[in-house]
């Protein structure tokens, strides 16, 4: 996934499609071929896929939808936040405009014996409609969703992850050796009450999605682990875990290098704050 990243700063939710462009065989076939190469974040479910006209839906945008299928197993709805959201980073970088249209319905309920999840609009776009400043998108306050000064290369690339009607629900905390993500049951939105959990853990899945591929571009190893929405307190439900990091850095010259490594080698630090090293060849 990390040569995703620069579609972070490219890719926005297309709320409006030019009629007059359309999306060729090729390109479909192309995002045929994509989706079945996506990164899961739970090995174990199985995911289906359909491309229809928008007509056959209740979708009031784009030239196609992308109706999704999944099995309902434990942290399903996380899986396809992540998964679907490096389709939509990579669809940026084809000039392939989408919104996730979680509101759509589809008469097709189930597909292949997986039932409807959700949908994302497609449509093509011009390489002008993307986004030129991101630092423009509306998104709230470092100190709201970051509590924490470590990783704060990570936190102002990962604060604009999209979300389902602008809710940003994610906070995030770093003790000790960890960042720990969970998912706010306070957050505003316009999203009915008693849907805000499905579609919040969506949203969870697609901050999982940046969050890996900033820390990946920043140098970070590191070590996942997701949880099942064990409550912390009255707002915080937890998410994931990020621990064990590692940051690597190009350090010498082929002049100065040692001789077995081509003139580039790492040096990899335990966090940045330690001050233990450990040379990697």
């Amino acid at each position: 996934m990390h040569d995703l990243y620069d579609m972070i700063f490219k890719r926005k939710s297309f709320r409006r499609f030019d009629d007059t462009l359309s999306l060729s065989n090729e390109e479909l076939q192309k995002i045929e071929e994509k989706l079945y190469k996506l990164s899961p974040l739970v090995d174990d479910i199985n995911l289906k896929y359909q491309i229809v006209k928008r007509e056959k839906t209740t979708c009031k945008r784009g030239e196609y939808c992308l109706l999704v299928y999944s099995e309902k197993k434990e942290n399903y709805l996380l899986n396809i936040g992540y998964v679907l959201e490096q389709l939509d980073l990579w669809m940026a970088s084809e000039n392939i405009g989408a919104c996730w249209y979680g509101m759509g319905k589809t008469t097709e309920q189930q597909y292949d014996g997986l039932d409807y999840v959700i949908m994302l609009a497609l449509g093509k776009g011009r390489s002008v409609e993307f986004r030129k400043d991101y630092t423009k998108a509306k998104r709230k306050e470092l100190e709201i969703i970051w509590n924490d000064e470590r990783f704060v290369d990570v936190a102002n690339v990962v604060r604009y992850a999209p979300s389902s009607c602008n809710s940003q629900p994610w906070r995030v905390f770093c003790e000790d050796d960890d960042i720990q993500i969970y998912c706010s049951t306070k957050a505003r939105s316009m999203i009915p009450e008693g849907r805000r959990p499905y579609y919040n853990s969506i949203d969870m899945g697609i901050f999982l999605c940046f969050m890996e591929i900033a820390l990946k571009n920043k140098g970070y190893e590191f070590k996942r682990m997701v949880y099942a929405g064990q409550k912390k307190d009255e707002e915080l439900i937890a998410v994931a875990d990020y621990r064990e990091f590692y940051k690597l850095f190009v350090k010498y010259s082929a002049a100065k290098a040692p001789p077995a490594s081509n003139g580039i080698f790492f040096v990899a630090s335990r966090h940045i704050e330690a001050r233990l090293f450990a040379f990697v060849f």
